[in-house]
């Protein structure tokens, strides 16, 4: 498994934000642990990341297991609103796992839920993804 640190730094704090990405991939499922913020300052590098295993091995389906997520804006929403559309003309999707409690709440005010598959379970994520792999 990989781990990627990425640091953004916050002015207006004078902290530094931190948002570690774990990245395994199997078959054409790519599942990504966060730990952190995932925010304006650092949503952009999950965005790369996402992309670039989409380019260059095919993934069709992402787990996002956002279990030690502490916080989430717009950007961050928009991250993952923005790879489910890429995602979906290639018969692709995005899962997302372990959501705390007040992540999940403002992904439901966002609509989220209503058109991204939500599981409570990594294990059963990856089984998902790969049964939508195997078309």
């Amino acid at each position: 498994m990989d781990v990627v640190e990425f640091i953004a730094h916050k002015d207006v704090c004078r902290r530094e934000q931190t948002l570690l990405i774990e990245k395994k991939i199997e078959r054409q499922t790519l599942l990504l642990s966060l730990k952190g913020e995932l925010d304006m300052n650092t949503s952009e590098n999950l965005r790369q990341t996402i992309d670039n295993e989409i380019e260059r091995r095919g993934i069709r389906t992402v787990i996002l297991n956002l279990k030690e997520v502490s916080f989430i804006d717009s950007s961050g929403l928009g991250v993952i609103l923005g790879r489910y559309k890429k995602l979906m003309p290639m018969g692709g999707k995005i899962i997302i796992s372990n959501v705390p409690p007040h992540i999940f709440k403002i992904m439901e005010l966002s609509g989220l839920p209503k058109i991204i598959q939500f599981s409570t379970d990594d294990t059963r994520s990856q089984e998902d993804g790969r049964k939508g792999n195997a078309r």
